[in-house]
């Protein structure tokens, strides 16, 4: 295990309200083994809006709650008054806006604000969550992306996350603020938005779209794997400046993700519809790889035109591989994860359920 340095009294955590906020604020609150060296001192929490206090507060009722926008100076100031010697998460981000200009708005106007008030108030380490879109897709499906990957990256968000990262390592000024890079792919686990559950509801649907024979690879983090990660960035000496892939231990092909989900939810006692089909994956139905294409052309359409359009732009990289190297994140980290799909998978459709989640009619007739 590489050294760890002395842990921070104070972590302030952007973006708390979202999927990964939300999941690091859990593992503070009750940290287990599989998270790694998460803080355990105080926690100062910025939700984006009034609507995610009670979200933030239920993963970690003793956090200090602050509201408001990433980019506003204001809130800032006040998030990090007394924040000498502290760790920042900065996750606050926007994935699926409305319209495009909020990409650069608020990933990059927002790191760079968070960057300038982490300097001011003598912040020793920001940890950046960046992501796989900063690096565009792998070529082949056998390709992976590397540690010192150049950017490439794919459309408006992509162009933003790698506008803020780079940024982040420009900033990088041992001795007064080090920054590290996390770069995480599609999540999946506890906490997880709309658009999760919806994959989840088509996948026992069996309508998930599969293009072409699903060899397709996608690296995945569960929330957990991705809270060990940055929690060693934020811990971990000598790191400062670098940037690590943080994913599960090996990508998966789309067709095993979509069959995973499938079988976990029929496991757990959810009616899954069966297709009769044959060479057809449970959960998913198979479509020719152009749809994917075609997707992804109207979609780099309306983004030039500054639009914005969740479900086209997903479908869009559906044929894609988007996988990555974790090697010299275990090397220079000690990174291990621990949570794999199935498990995770399990864990997430579990969660779902405690909360009232509808994602399909239960064998069982319950709800």
């Amino acid at each position: 295990m590489p050294d760890l340095g002395e842990p921070a009294a104070l972590t302030v955590l952007t973006g708390a309200g979202g999927w990964f906020g939300r999941a690091w604020l859990r593992a503070h609150a009750a940290p287990q083994h599989r998270h790694g060296p998460v803080p355990t001192g105080r926690v100062r929490a910025l939700a984006g809006s009034p609507g995610e206090v009670t979200g933030i507060l239920e993963a970690c009722p003793g956090a200090e709650v602050h509201v408001g926008d990433v980019v506003d100076p204001e809130v800032l100031q006040t998030l990090f008054a007394g924040a000498e010697g502290a760790v920042v998460v900065h996750a606050a981000g926007v994935i699926h806006p409305r319209r495009v200009d909020e990409f650069a708005r608020v990933n990059v106007g927002g790191t760079r604000a968070v960057l300038e008030q982490a300097r001011s108030a003598g912040v020793r380490r920001l940890v950046h969550v960046s992501s796989n879109s900063a690096f565009g897709v792998n070529p082949t499906p056998t390709d992976r992306f590397r540690h010192e990957e150049p950017f490439r990256p794919y459309l408006g968000y992509g162009a933003s996350k790698a506008a803020a990262e780079a940024e982040v390592r420009a900033a990088h000024d041992p001795g007064t603020l080090e920054t590290v890079v996390v770069r995480p792919p599609w999540f999946y686990g506890p906490w997880q938005p709309v658009r999760q559950t919806t994959f989840f509801t088509m996948v026992a649907a069996g309508r998930f779209p599969v293009m072409g024979s699903g060899a397709q690879q996608r690296s995945m983090v569960h929330v957990d794997n991705l809270v060990q990660g940055a929690a060693l960035a934020a811990r971990v000496s000598d790191v400062g400046g670098d940037a690590f892939w943080v994913a599960d231990a090996r990508p998966y092909p789309m067709a095993e993700i979509v069959r995973t989900v499938a079988e976990v939810l029929a496991d757990e006692g959810y009616l899954v519809a069966r297709s009769r089909l044959p060479g057809a994956v449970p959960g998913g139905r198979r479509v020719p790889a152009l749809v994917a294409r075609g997707a992804e052309r109207l979609d780099r359409l309306l983004q030039s035109r500054g639009r914005y359009q969740q479900e086209l732009h997903v479908l869009g990289e559906m044929d894609k591989t988007i996988a990555c190297d974790i090697a010299y994140t275990r090397e220079r980290l000690g990174y291990e994860p621990e949570v794999e799909l199935r498990e995770g998978m399990r864990e997430a459709v579990r969660w779902c359920r405690q909360r009232g989640i509808a994602l399909a009619p239960r064998a069982d007739g319950a709800r």
